[in-house]
């Protein structure tokens, strides 16, 4: 009966020329390729090496042999190799880093798909420089970095709207908007009550700008929450608005817990990357996280 394991010793040994290197690479005692080859030898009924003061010198015998299976062992080992990593890629622990703003709306979505993940909070700069330094497999952030050594791909776009409570009025705000008239909509907007996540308000700057062409609101946020999906859950059960992402949005709106009051067309949408350093044996998983992004951000 044929056993594999034979022919994977002698290849070892017919590559190396010697048993102890053999050994070595196979992480087997030498006695146990000893052993393997002479049992490969009375199989075949030929002598496969023959031993020299250093090493052994295969036979023509040997040399036949490898040209024969060679192929073939190859083929097997390379179709091993796609099963290990396949099972290493399905159980790995692997790190994954985005901003605490996007847990809910993108980093939730993997967990069906893996059984380990290390989650770390930072803003886009800080996971580029941790992706591009291979301390972070994985990286979802919004902006396009200029590099060779990582891989980017674009899983969607976001953008940043207006919402407020259930409870809050906002025909005269609809009216305004539809009417273009910005100063009613802006004067309307400073009479409510805000969250943010920020004290800087960044959301609510960026909005301004370009919506109002103005560099600074004026009013100041009531309410400061750090998370922007927990200060969504609380403005769902107060009165209020807020400048948040879409996503982070979506499902508030969709299970009636909070209104889209505005989402203006002059308000720019963002892209959404995937990165990750460059490495073969991350390919199959940045395909997945890859497909689960595109599914959520669409």
């Amino acid at each position: 009966m044929v056993n594999l394991e034979w022919y994977r010793t002698f290849k070892s040994v017919y590559k190396n020329g010697n048993f102890s290197l053999a050994a070595k690479e196979l992480f087997i005692s030498q006695p146990a390729v000893s052993q393997q080859i002479g049992m490969l030898e009375a199989h075949v009924g030929y002598k496969l090496f023959n031993r020299k003061s250093k090493g052994v010198e295969p036979t023509q015998y040997a040399k036949l042999l490898n040209n024969l299976i060679i192929e073939a062992l190859e083929r097997l080992e390379n179709v091993e190799n796609g099963f290990r990593a396949k099972a290493f890629n399905a159980n790995r622990l692997i790190s994954v880093g985005l901003s605490k703003h996007f847990m809910i709306s993108m980093g939730s979505v993997l967990l069906s798909k893996f059984d380990f993940i290390d989650f770390s909070f930072h803003e886009n700069d800080q996971l580029f420089e941790l992706v591009n330094s291979k301390k972070l497999d994985f990286a979802i952030v919004t902006k396009q970095y200029d590099t060779f050594d990582t891989v980017q791909k674009k899983v969607g776009e976001i953008r940043q709207v207006i919402v407020g409570s259930n409870t809050i009025n906002e025909s005269e705000l609809k009216a305004t908007i539809k009417n273009k008239d910005n100063d009613a909509t802006e004067n309307w907007l400073n009479d409510q009550k805000w969250f943010s996540h920020d004290a800087g308000i960044p959301h609510i700057k960026l909005f301004w700008l370009h919506v109002f062409n103005k560099k600074r609101p004026s009013m100041v946020p009531n309410y400061i929450i750090p998370s922007e999906n927990e200060m969504i859950e609380i403005l769902s059960r107060n009165l209020g608005v807020a400048v948040v992402w879409d996503i982070n949005a979506k499902k508030f709106i969709g299970d009636r817990k909070i209104k889209l009051l505005w989402n203006s067309k002059e308000m720019p949408s963002s892209e959404v990357f995937l990165l990750s350093a460059k490495n073969e044996n991350l390919n199959t998983i940045f395909e997945k996280i890859e497909l689960e992004l595109i599914s959520a951000l669409d």
